[in-house]
């Protein structure tokens, strides 16, 4: 059920958003042209061989509607038609130089008010910002098939994975933190000891975001060892778990190593089926009272 509160919220939000972006003005930035328009002009300016029909759906734009301020940008010089070689029912848009030219001012406006208004904060406060609407972007917008990327660890990563883990297996699992210590200590060690030619850590960014990690370590000069996987929540289902796994796998082949080991607990399902998955079979359990709770340690092991 939805709280009638976080409706307000969200309703007060959308007005504040849309006064600080002057949506509401009769034309976008000191320009004719409407919001609907100046979207459209936007699609057009940046796509190869659009379609009415795919602006309608991908805009949530009437077909009507849309087909009609078509008409309007024609008669202006702004847009012209190419019919579709592949569907002779469909015509291609395209923006004319005119268009382009009528185009380029509401671009630049757009891109100087956005960047007054991130000039009235500091840097830090910017970052924040621009996460929190990527965030709400992720949450109202997101697809199960928008791509990640992958990416070596750097400065300020390891205290994003140890903030992470501590934070969502709290959440999840009600974990304390002295699991986020080990994981610090994991990762402290890592820094310190970090040989590039045997080891190596991935960081999975979404939208600009930091969205999962793994690490695989030298154990010894046979056996690497596969520490600290994590997906965000607002990444899962994407296959990024199995994604990472098998990234530590072809690096431990590549590096010469004999077998892969980890550890974990026997309630983090979704791991343990990533790892089943990926060939690495349990070869050894544990009841242990680690993190504030009773728990099953498990060792899984994978024969390169």
């Amino acid at each position: 059920m939805t709280h009638p509160a976080r409706v307000d919220a969200i309703r007060r939000f959308n007005r504040f958003y849309t006064r600080q972006i002057g949506v509401l003005q009769e034309g976008l930035l000191d320009s004719p042209f409407s919001l609907a328009e100046s979207r459209v002009l936007y699609e057009l300016a940046h796509r190869t061989d659009a379609t009415a029909t795919e602006l309608s759906r991908d805009l949530g734009l009437d077909a009507g509607y849309l087909s009609r301020m078509i008409r309007g940008f024609e008669t202006q010089g702004f847009v012209e038609k190419r019919r579709s070689a592949e569907d002779g029912r469909q015509s291609h848009l395209a923006l004319t130089a005119s268009g382009r030219t009528a185009f380029a001012p509401l671009n630049e406006r757009s891109s100087a008010e956005i960047g007054a208004m991130l000039a009235k904060l500091n840097g830090t406060a910017q970052s924040r910002l621009a996460a929190a609407m990527a965030e709400i972007e992720a949450l109202l917008g997101q697809t199960a098939d928008e791509a990640y990327s992958l990416r070596s660890h750097r400065p300020g990563d390891i205290g994003w994975v140890a903030h992470r883990h501590g934070a969502l297996y709290h959440q999840e699992y009600g974990w304390d933190d002295s699991f986020e210590a080990l994981v610090a200590e994991i990762g402290a060690q890592f820094i310190r000891n970090f040989d590039p030619t045997r080891e190596h850590a991935w960081i999975a960014e979404r939208r600009g975001q930091i969205v999962g990690s793994v690490f695989l370590v030298r154990q010894s000069d046979e056996v690497a060892k596969l520490r600290l996987l994590l997906v965000e929540p607002s990444a899962r289902g994407l296959g990024l778990g199995r994604r990472l796994t098998e990234e530590c796998i072809a690096f431990a082949r590549e590096r010469g190593y004999a077998r892969i080991t980890l550890w974990t607990n026997d309630v983090l399902t979704a791991a343990r089926a990533i790892y089943d998955r990926a060939g690495f079979h349990l070869i050894a359990s544990e009841p242990h009272h680690s993190f504030g709770k009773d728990l099953v340690g498990e060792n899984w092991e994978l024969e390169l």
